[in-house]
């Protein structure tokens, strides 16, 4: 049995509604720093070294641009602002507080970056080193 009109109408304002309030937070979650961390492990890093610590802030910062460009993508298309807040935003803001105690780590155990050119240089493979076959001392003809 089809659903009536007024039924229909509640639906869809009840819709419309939802996705105002998608609309106007949108930008909400992303922004502030405050809310950010709550999405991540506060201990995580407390027993990283300045080396491991490195390498995850580096990882966590191309994870998070690559997300702030796959929103942004999304967010061209129509709907592209809900798709955007649906698939991408809960893992931008679990990245950034994840990011948020790296630094805190990093600070906290006072590290610094490494300069470029400390890291050892990767040894090219060698070619074989072809030693000339001995000389038989032969047989006489």
């Amino acid at each position: 049995m089809p659903a009536s009109i007024p039924t229909r109408l509640r639906a869809c304002g009840a819709l419309a509604a939802l996705l105002a309030a998608g609309f106007a937070l949108s930008g909400c979650a992303g922004m502030s720093d405050t809310v950010s961390p709550a999405f991540a492990d506060p201990g995580k890093y407390e027993l990283y070294d300045c080396k491991q610590l490195e390498g995850e802030r580096k990882s966590l910062a191309a994870r998070t641009a690559e997300l702030q460009k796959l929103m942004d993508k999304a967010e061209t298309g129509a709907g592209g602002a809900v798709v955007a807040e649906l698939a991408y935003r809960n893992d931008y803001v679990a990245a950034r507080g994840q990011a948020h105690f790296a630094e805190e780590a990093w600070r906290r155990n006072k590290c610094r970056e490494t300069p470029p050119d400390a890291t050892p240089p990767a040894s090219s493979p060698q070619p074989p080193v072809i030693k000339p076959a001995p000389k038989s001392r032969g047989a006489v003809r």
